[in-house]
């Protein structure tokens, strides 16, 4: 007999708009729409028309520690500067807080803010824009899709943009893998 708990089915729920939100959104930035952004040290690459061919994943594996609260939280670079991230494969995309985009020198302007996504804090907007370079501890992804996160997010995302551009990586207790 198989159970199922109400709550479960409420979090897959959640966590399945959310996807569905953030695909909507790469498809809108696949289709064209260039991102807004101030001009400043992190170069941002309007999306050609269509998806383009990606170059594979530079640099040596990385390892990123498993912090005390179970989770997987790495000091990224974009573009040379650090921002702390916590490693999310169940975010399609590197979701940025407004704060951490702010202090990279991408500020998207109110109008780029045209997608919706899901939050803990529920649906708020986001802006998609193409950040240059990810690297963690050396593991370099260059032209990695991303959404600014108008408000919301409590803090930045390392999502699937960055990690399903690696040839692999591997979580286990103590750390996890990044492979380029």
């Amino acid at each position: 007999m198989i159970r199922i708990d109400p709550q479960s089915v409420i979090v897959f729920g959640v966590a399945l708009a959310a996807s569905l939100a953030t695909a909507l959104m790469i498809g809108r930035l696949d289709g064209g729409e260039a991102a807004q952004a101030a001009t400043g040290p992190v170069a941002l690459v309007a999306p050609a028309g269509g998806r383009a061919a990606y170059a594979a994943a530079t640099g040596a594996a990385a390892q990123v520690a498993r912090g005390a609260d179970g989770h997987y939280w790495a000091q990224a670079k974009i573009d040379g500067r650090a921002v702390r991230v916590l490693v999310d494969t169940g975010a399609s995309v590197v979701a940025l807080t407004r704060a951490d985009a702010a202090r990279l020198g991408v500020d998207p302007e109110p109008g780029a803010f045209t997608g919706q996504v899901q939050t803990a804090s529920g649906v708020v907007r986001a802006a998609p824009v193409r950040l240059a370079a990810v690297s963690v501890a050396g593991a370099r992804v260059d032209e990695v899709e991303a959404l600014v996160v108008e408000q919301g997010l409590e803090y930045s995302l390392l999502g699937m943009s960055y990690l399903g551009r690696l040839s692999s990586f591997e979580a286990t207790p103590a750390g996890l893998t990044l492979r380029p």
